[in-house]
């Protein structure tokens, strides 16, 4: 049985979508990409949604419109993807990175007061919802991670590249920080192939973004050649960068956007099989919940090899391989990252959770077509192989 790690499920119109822009003669930034962002917007329950062409992008753009300049510090879990931390370098401002909750991956409340209490001049923290589940937002005594960013003054983005569609408490991801970016990476909920999306309902920095997305250019580009009324006049009113979503992926989006329910759904199904079987099996760890199963956006499912395990973690990543069983692992962390720890001198003995996590994490296959049959196959062999 051959069971890849991640697959790519079709909504079943992207080809017709895809006709539409290719019979349009425009293929780049235009209205699917405008009709996206819409719909994208009123799905999450916000007032602005940008697209871009990665959530790098997005990242990049989110903390150039926050005012961040060089030497400006920025929190940032270990645990991530190095997106979230270089675009911080790309403003010539510094990381400073924090430790995570062992079974959740997540920066949680009393991390980020604890860092804070030692810390000072902190201009923006970047949360990441590890996994596709969220962090702790908001709590009645006013002590989530929400509420502390509040309380000190920092900016709140949201590094979202899991958690579409991901709730906290009921209400989506998207609309608790200053700014959340969204990716549609190919192996996520849902895809563009490449892309991302960023929301806001701040309007200052969405009309700075859209600016910046296209080459600083006062107006959007394809209104200049589309409208019979238009000019050609524009104005370049700041040096941006050429992040523009074209059309070609934001029809595959539209398409997907519409099933993105559907595919959580989907994914929760697999993640409960995991559970009912995994929680057999001795020497590992499964992921923790915070909230309800329904709230996860089940981008991944990483399971922790324990010490005690009869093999070791890439031990057991090569095996299932031999099984024809792929997986991966989230994250190496940055500071065990040769950049970052040259940098900024940084030891693993600082982040003893993050360091339990990275070296026991796999990732199971977990997406939208794993059929009983296959999840099965992935839970006997594991049973297998850590007796």
């Amino acid at each position: 049985m051959k069971i890849p790690y991640s697959k790519v499920p079709i909504a079943g119109n992207e080809l017709e979508l895809l006709k539409e822009v290719l019979e349009s003669g425009w293929l780049t930034t235009s209205s699917k990409a405008s009709l996206f962002e819409a719909q994208f917007a009123v799905k999450v329950g916000v007032k602005y949604a940008c697209a871009v062409n990665s959530c790098t992008s997005a990242l990049h753009l989110a903390v150039e419109a926050i005012g961040l300049r060089p030497g400006d510090k920025v929190l940032v879990p270990a645990l991530t993807f190095t997106s979230s931390a270089e675009v911080i370098r790309y403003m010539g401002a510094h990381p400073v990175f924090l430790d995570v909750e062992y079974g959740t991956g997540l920066v949680s409340p009393e991390i980020l007061e604890k860092a804070l209490a030692n810390l000072n001049d902190i201009k923006a923290l970047i949360l990441v919802h590890y996994g596709g589940q969220a962090a702790k937002m908001t709590t009645p005594d006013r002590n989530g991670i929400l509420d502390i960013c509040r309380r000190n003054n920092i900016t709140l983005i949201e590094d979202a590249a899991h958690a579409f569609p991901a709730k906290y408490q009921g209400r989506f991801i998207g609309t608790f920080g200053h700014v959340t970016c969204f990716s549609f990476y190919a192996n996520k909920t849902i895809t563009t192939g490449e892309g991302g999306m960023l929301v806001t309902d701040n309007q200052e920095i969405y009309e700075r973004v859209k600016i910046m997305r296209l080459h600083g250019i006062d107006r959007d580009i394809w209104y200049r050649y589309s409208l019979n009324s238009s000019s050609w006049e524009y104005d370049v009113v700041a040096p941006g960068y050429k992040y523009n979503m074209p059309d070609v992926n934001a029809a595959i989006g539209l398409a997907q956007l519409k099933k993105a329910e559907y595919w959580r759904n989907q994914r929760q199904r697999c993640a409960e099989y995991y559970y009912n079987i995994l929680d057999k099996i001795n020497h590992i760890n499964l992921p923790s919940l915070t909230g309800s199963l329904e709230d996860h956006a089940w981008h991944l499912f990483p399971i922790i090899v324990l010490p005690s395990s009869p093999v070791t973690r890439n031990e057991l990543i090569v095996r299932l391989s031999e099984e024809g069983i792929g997986t991966s692992v989230h994250y190496k962390p940055l500071y065990r990252m040769s950049y970052y720890q040259n940098m900024y001198k940084l030891t693993p003995d600082k982040f003893p959770n993050t360091e339990r996590i990275w070296k026991g994490t796999v990732s199971l296959p977990i997406y939208p077509e794993l059929q009983e049959h296959e999840l099965e196959y992935v839970c006997e062999v594991l049973g297998k192989l850590l007796k």
